[in-house]
């Protein structure tokens, strides 16, 4: 582990949002591993909410694949990672309310609780799975120098 991703562990860890991840996992009966650069695995989330293929809680990744292959996409598991981050920047569970007014924005103005949602195009659009059927952009193109 990278010095940045051990403080970011005992961030998460410090600001409860990895023990409330554990929580989680273990009420919804996840089965839990170890993971690359920090992270914690948790596989086989059963429960409707979120709707999401992986969400995270803390340093806590929680996948709806079953163990084997949870944690296997490396693109979901960075944009998960990122995730991580957002929650040491935002001092843990402070996150969780940030996060559900951009979800809440995005849906105001996409019709989609990703598209517009600051933390989603921060961890990365296309990694976190989300399309836009409608013909938008899912990621910001470079502007061009004039």
């Amino acid at each position: 582990m990278t010095p940045g991703q051990r403080l970011r562990q005992i961030a998460n860890l410090v600001n409860l949002s990895t023990p409330l991840g554990l929580l989680v996992s273990a009420a919804s009966r996840c089965h839990l591993s170890g993971g690359p650069r920090g992270l914690l695995i948790a596989a086989g989330y059963a429960w409707k909410i979120p709707h999401a293929r992986a969400f995270t809680v803390g340093n806590v990744v929680l996948y709806r694949e079953p163990p084997g292959v949870a944690g296997r996409d490396l693109g979901l598991l960075g944009h998960e990672e990122r995730h991580s981050t957002q929650y040491a920047w935002c001092l843990g569970l402070p996150f969780l309310g940030l996060y559900g007014l951009a979800a809440a924005w995005s849906m105001i103005r996409t019709g989609t609780p990703g598209l517009a949602n600051f933390f989603e195009r921060r961890a990365g659009l296309e990694a976190g799975g989300y399309i836009d059927h409608q013909g938008r952009e899912t990621a910001r193109k470079p502007t061009e120098a004039a």
